[in-house]
């Protein structure tokens, strides 16, 4: 992988590391609902100002229906359900239930398609739930009744994003930013209900709080997004997904340098396990070596 790609991963994998951040200091004011609702119309703003600058069509030939699906379980739903979680888990932590999801596809595929993972692939697929005990398990201990419900809804976000996998690779429609694109309207549209059973913020939103929703809306999701197509071109989609192990080690990072929180042994043990497991269920591992020792 040349030099350039490889910053581009690491741009991007900072980029969503840093996203778990800013629904932290969103949510405090603004709430689950309004903030993910204000999150990607922003970013569905952005991409459709990218769109007319690329000259890009706007939604492509896939129907309103896909988008619908798509916008739902991909987009407003996991947003919402982070957002909720955001409420009583550190960023460290969402950013490492994020990490999971590659382990809930291959189990749910598994189960659609009627076929237990063998040899590497069970192995990997239960080192990386061993993990996931383990994260839970301890965290579990500290946290309060609530707690455990966002934990809960951590873990769902995960798992939303697990189906959308499934559903984006079955479905076959469209291209990539016309998905990002579409997605993030009709997730729009998902999400405007909600607000009709959340209390609008009682004041004038901080400075900090406006610039977090900003950032999320154009950076977490329309800059990243762009991005992520750049360097899908360029390396191809296999190689783009290392972002995947490297998203929970910024999200940990940035958790602790700005929001000061304790990174304690479980959080790192448990990472470590889940994303081998997750390196070895998706067969990643002999990638990830063949990416490691090219010369850049």
């Amino acid at each position: 992988m040349a030099l350039g790609a490889w910053l581009k991963l690491l741009l991007l994998s900072a980029i969503w590391g840093a996203s778990f951040l800013f629904i932290r200091i969103g949510v405090t004011e603004l709430g689950p609902a309004w903030l993910m609702f204000l999150r990607v119309t922003f970013a569905a703003l952005f991409l459709l100002g990218g769109a007319i600058y690329l000259k890009k069509a706007l939604i492509g030939s896939a129907p309103l229906k896909h988008f619908i699906i798509l916008g739902g379980i991909n987009t407003a739903l996991p947003f919402l359900l982070y957002g909720f979680a955001a409420t009583e888990l550190a960023a460290s932590l969402m950013s490492v239930l994020n990490a999971t999801a590659p382990l809930w596809s291959t189990l749910l595929l598994a189960i659609w398609q009627r076929s237990m993972p063998r040899g590497a692939a069970l192995g990997g697929l239960i080192t990386g739930f061993c993990g996931v005990v383990l994260l839970a398990g301890v965290e579990s201990l500290s946290l309060s009744e609530e707690g455990l419900w966002a934990l809960a809804a951590g873990l769902g976000a995960a798992i939303c994003y697990a189906f959308a996998s499934i559903y984006t690779k079955a479905s076959n429609h469209g291209n990539a930013y016309s998905n990002a694109h579409g997605c993030m309207w009709a997730a729009s549209a998902w999400l405007l209900p909600t607000l009709l059973f959340a209390a609008p913020p009682e004041a004038m939103p901080s400075s900090g709080t406006l610039a977090a929703v900003v950032t999320l809306g154009v950076l977490c999701s329309g800059v990243a997004y762009l991005l992520y197509f750049r360097l899908i071109d360029e390396v191809g989609a296999t190689s783009a997904l290392t972002v995947t192990f490297l998203i929970p080690v910024f999200g940990i990072l940035w958790g602790a340098l700005f929001l000061g929180e304790h990174i304690g042994w479980h959080t790192l043990v448990g990472t470590a396990i889940i994303l081998l497991g997750t390196a070895i269920s998706t067969g990643s591992i002999p990638r990830l070596r063949r990416l490691a020792g090219e010369r850049i």
